[in-house]
């Protein structure tokens, strides 16, 4: 096989070198053991291959014309033959040193290009945002601290998470350096107590250190960060996770300047070191007193809400050029994502900012590697969903904000600012995003995918990813450092660790750092067993030679350094748990889920999902998974997330996939063909089948084939399969819902039916009571799959969105009988029938409805009916302003030709629709022209109100009535009949 490999690469396209992946498919084996062969024959892979080739190409060009932009080169690189992609050649450009800025138009260069003061030299604080604006203060109060004789004054910074404790900390450092305080060498040591808080005396022995047989594994004596910070500054982040014993020694070295190491009874040890402690917590009540006392100087840093809006803009510029640096592209925010970033609300402050940038230009960096533009441009669409929307809690335009956002923001990489604002690493996304989000692209570009598959696949993985960074913020700090863990395991055991990591990474290419600190760990207990004489036992040792060859192949190689570093041999048992290292760093799930037939739910409209939660949860599992088409969806694209889920969901027994109808039946033969996983579907699924299928599933020693044998025979052992036409057919059901117990649910059954006399028509009122805890939405799911249940009547709103619910409240008033009857289908009599006119009529008034007014735009319109509204006291001034953005964040338009322009209910005073009925039609958004515009100014208990009006308008035979008549009298009555009917 190594022959054949090494045939295929010496005939392979220089310029286009083979891929672990294409090589993996022409010599028939798996792509990892691809990657092991080239590490056993020094061969580079794709890409290290083809640089020299490249390099030579590039600087050939550069020499010919070494203006040309990267869009340029990348295009005639193309021609040349290579297939790269211009992030690509922008990279290789910057490690080259020869940062080109792609041109952008005359305008825009004549607006950013201003002479930038290179060879200024900045001082740490002035490298804050704000230091001579809203953070003056705290900039003072800092200074006077660095300067106070003899040594400074210890400092507490206090502060939200976010706000920047660790950079003015930071500064605090740099501007004693700069004046002069403290040495150039002096050390700057940096702990947060949060790492260890769960183990004290570790927590300790890090700060103060230890003395040899202080406690249990403590071989040798140890020196701690307070030692190590002599001379200089000791930062100390998350102060209140210190325990009480360990604000006791600090207070004692604040206030003599001595301490002892752990286990220390007669000496003491003296050093001259400033302390900056940080917190987000209330000092008062988790800071002991004596502590508190002798910390003279206290610094508390804003919120970023509180912060001047101007300083924001240029937190978020600065935030932005770091992006386009590491891209090596321009960007261009436009005007309404970036008034977005700065008016939105930010728990994480300026760190959260960071990071939703960063997400941000990820987005933004998937459309511009796929419609290859001149720079990547950040829309209100690529911001995370809750910085959109701020949009819709601005009360008004400020002039301050207007002004900034009169033009696009636009950045260059490699611009001129030395400023840079305060942050939190925390907070700081890996810059590898962007190669990744590069590197799927391509791949999923030769497969020959569409654009907008590729952005949907991507932009889901990136969801993925970014809720898996921001999961990992939580508990990345807590991971040990390197050094940290050396001072544990010991120098030799921590670099044999890290020398075996790299042999791991050259067999089977990036490694997750978690195998380091396993390995290190895992090492130095192994060693101190070897050296005692107690004997190594892996129980499972033939099995993993057997099943994981690659793995314990790869692990006899790293144990051979154990030899070299440490002169000790690892006994084969020990070879064993390297290979499992190995086998569950790069398999994460096999541990997890193996040899289960895969579940997946796919049906029309809003229901798998709901099928699935039931049986996962009645079964106390997460094994199935569900898929939902909308009704405006192409199948082409739900086959795509098809396709993605059953090869996340696949544990190499083959996926059961249960449809509902249409072309979902297909999918099965399609996925197989494509993915190569054995599938076998099922139509007309409902809860009760996803249930069975589940509960079989989750037995390992079922196949695919059994268990889609025994549903397709119905052989269900606890009742009938109720198909979707079953349900349609059965009588309709109204659910009573009381927490307090059936016996409430009873006489709301009994209030209706006397209310609502049953005249012959077939209806069903279900009561239900909730006792001990029970999940109200789970058990109308599990009505829900053989009823056909229409509306809830109750205390409680389960949140089913596909069923109406009505409050208690409502029933009482009196006035949701009407709609009930609606439900029931049932004709209400003329008194039920007067009360949906009243209620209407609150909504649609005579006074409310212009007809042919003189409008001739979009903005006319808006202006117009707001006028109606606010001048008759229906909502506030601020309500035009929620309309306008409304507009720009989402569709308002409707197929039928009319449009629902509205706000917030919050600057709603009086519930009420504005209707026009346009002479001509006007404009609304892309060639997209309305007749009928229905501005909607409506409070949070208007939603059946708006659900009727809603089916009326969006049907155009409706709207072709409303053009007949021109009195707005009879118009309403048109509603009004339409309501009833």
């Amino acid at each position: 096989m190594k022959k054949q490999l090494i045939e295929l690469i010496e005939k392979e396209d220089k310029k286009n070198p083979y891929t672990d992946e294409q090589l993996s498919k022409l010599l028939g084996m798996r792509r990892d053991e691809i990657t092991v062969l080239r590490g056993e024959l020094n061969i580079p892979d794709s890409r290290e291959r083809r640089k020299p080739y490249l390099l030579r190409e590039i600087k050939q060009i550069l020499n010919q014309n070494e203006k040309i932009s990267n869009r340029e080169l990348t295009r005639v690189l193309r021609d040349r033959g290579y297939d790269v992609s211009r992030f690509l050649i922008s990279k290789i450009r910057q490690e080259m040193g020869c940062i080109f800025t792609e041109p952008s138009d005359k305008k825009e260069n004549e607006e950013i290009k201003k002479p930038a003061e290179k060879n200024k030299v900045v001082s740490g604080f002035e490298r804050i945002i704000g230091y001579d604006g809203s953070l003056k203060p705290q900039v003072e109060q800092a200074k006077a601290a660095v300067l106070y004789p003899p040594y400074g004054l210890h400092t507490l910074i206090l502060g939200e998470t976010g706000v920047g404790k660790t950079s003015l900390a930071e500064a605090m450092y740099q501007y004693a350096v700069e004046v002069g305080r403290l040495s150039k060498d002096a050390p700057f040591v940096v702990f947060n107590c949060a790492d260890y808080a769960e183990n004290p005396q570790l927590l300790l022995s890090q700060l103060f250190g230890h003395v040899r047989g202080a406690f249990t594994g403590a071989d040798a004596a140890k020196e701690g960060l307070v030692e190590k910070a002599n001379g200089g500054i000791l930062f100390l982040d998350e102060v209140h996770r210190l325990p009480p014993e360990g604000q006791e020694i600090l207070y004692y070295l604040i206030d003599k300047g001595k301490f002892r190491r752990l286990g220390e009874t007669e000496t003491t040890r003296q050093v001259n070191v400033m302390i900056i402690a940080a917190t987000t917590e209330d000092v008062e009540s988790n800071l002991l007193l004596t502590f508190r006392r002798r910390i003279p100087m206290v610094i508390e840093l804003p919120p970023l809400s509180t912060r001047p809006i101007g300083e924001r803009f240029e937190i978020i510029r600065d935030f932005f050029k770091k992006e386009a640096d590491k891209i090596g592209a321009k960007i261009k925010v436009k005007k309404e994502a970036l008034r977005a970033l700065l008016i939105y609300e930010c728990p994480g402050n300026i760190g959260q900012l960071r990071s939703d940038i960063q997400v941000a230009c990820a987005r933004g960096f998937l459309t511009y590697i796929g419609n290859h533009g001149n720079f990547i441009e950040i829309d209100l669409i690529d911001l995370p969903v809750h910085a959109r929307r701020g949009l819709l809690k601005v009360i008004n335009r400020t002039p301050e904000i207007e002004n900034i956002v009169s033009k696009d923001l636009i950045v260059l990489p490699g611009e001129g600012d030395e400023k840079f604002s305060v942050k939190e690493d925390l907070y700081v996304f890996p810059e590898e995003i962007y190669e990744y989000i590069e590197e799927k692209y391509r791949e999923l570009k030769k497969e020959g995918l569409s654009q907008e598959v590729i952005n949907r696949v991507i932009g889901g993985e990136l969801e993925v990813k970014f809720q898996e960074i921001l999961r990992q913020f939580e508990t990345r700090k807590k991971t040990f450092e390197k050094h940290e863990l050396a001072e544990i395991v010991g120098e030799e055991v921590a670099k044999l660790s890290e020398n075996m990591v790299k042999i791991a990474e050259r067999k089977l290419g990036k490694i997750d750092k978690y195998l380091y600190y396993c390995l290190s760990v895992h090492l130095a207990a192994t060693l101190e067993r070897i050296k005692k004489g107690k004997p190594i036992i892996n129980p499972q040792l033939e099995k993993i030679k057997r099943d994981y060859k690659l793995e314990y192949k790869i692990a006899k190689e790293m144990a051979k350094l154990a030899k070299q570093h440490m002169d000790f041999e690892l006994p084969e048992d020990e070879i064993g748990f390297i290979a499992m290292y190995l086998r569950t760093i790069t398999h994460p799930h096999d541990n997890v889920k193996k040899g289960r037939v895969g579940v997946v739910v796919l049906t029309h409209g809003h229901v798998a999902k709901g099928m699935v939660e039931v049986a996962n949860k009645l079964l106390g599992v997460e094994h199935a998974v569900g898929i939902e088409m909308s009704l405006d969806e192409k199948p082409a694209v739900v086959l795509e997330r098809a396709i993605e889920v059953v090869k996340k969901v696949d544990e190499g027994k083959g996926v059961l996939l249960l449809v509902d109808m249409g072309s979902l039946i297909t999918f099965g033969e399609i996925i197989t063909k494509r993915t190569g996983i054995p599938t076998r579907t099922i139509g007309r699924v409902d809860t009760i089948m996803v249930l069975e299928a589940v509960r079989k599933a989750i037995i390992p020693d079922t196949s695919l084939e059994e268990i889609a044998g025994s549903l397709d025979k119905n052989d269900i052992s606890f009742g009938r399969i109720y198909t979707k036409e079953d349900r349609i057919s059965a009588p309709r059901a109204i659910v009573t819902l009381c927490l307090t117990g059936e016996g409430a649910a009873l006489r709301m059954k009994r209030l209706i039916e006397k209310k609502i006399e049953n005249t012959g028509e077939i209806y069903e009122i279900i009561p239900l009571g909730l006792t001990n805890g029970e999940d109200a939405k789970l058990k109308i799911r599990e009505l829900q799959s053989i009823k056909n249940i229409v509306a809830i009547v109750g205390t409680i709103d389960p949140q089913i969105p596909e069923i109406p619910f009505i409050s208690i409240e409502e029933i009482l008033d009196g006035g949701a009988f009407y709609r009930i009857s609606n439900y029931l289908g049932i004709k209400c009599d003329q008194k039920l029938e007067g009360e949906a006119k009243g209620i209407f009529s609150e909504m649609i008034d005579e006074d409310f409805i212009l007809i042919n007014p003189d409008f001739n735009s979009k903005e006319e319109v808006l202006e117009g009916l707001f006028r109606v509204l606010y001048e008759r006291q229906c909502v506030n001034e601020r309500f035009l302003f929620d309309v306008y953005k409304r507009e720009v964040i989402g569709k308002t338009f409707l197929p039928s030709g009319a449009a629902i322009p509205h706000g917030l209910p919050e600057n709603v005073i009086t519930p009420k629709i504005a209707v026009a009925i346009l002479k001509e039609p006007v404009e609304w958004e892309n060639d997209k022209f309305v007749d009928f515009v229905f501005m909607l100014a409506l409070k949070e208990d208007s939603k059946e109100q708006f659900l009727k009006l809603f089916n009326m308008i969006k049907e155009r035979e409706f709207l072709k009535k409303l053009k007949i008549y021109n009195e707005a009298e009879t118009i309403k009555n048109v509603f009004f009949e339409s309501l009833i009917i």
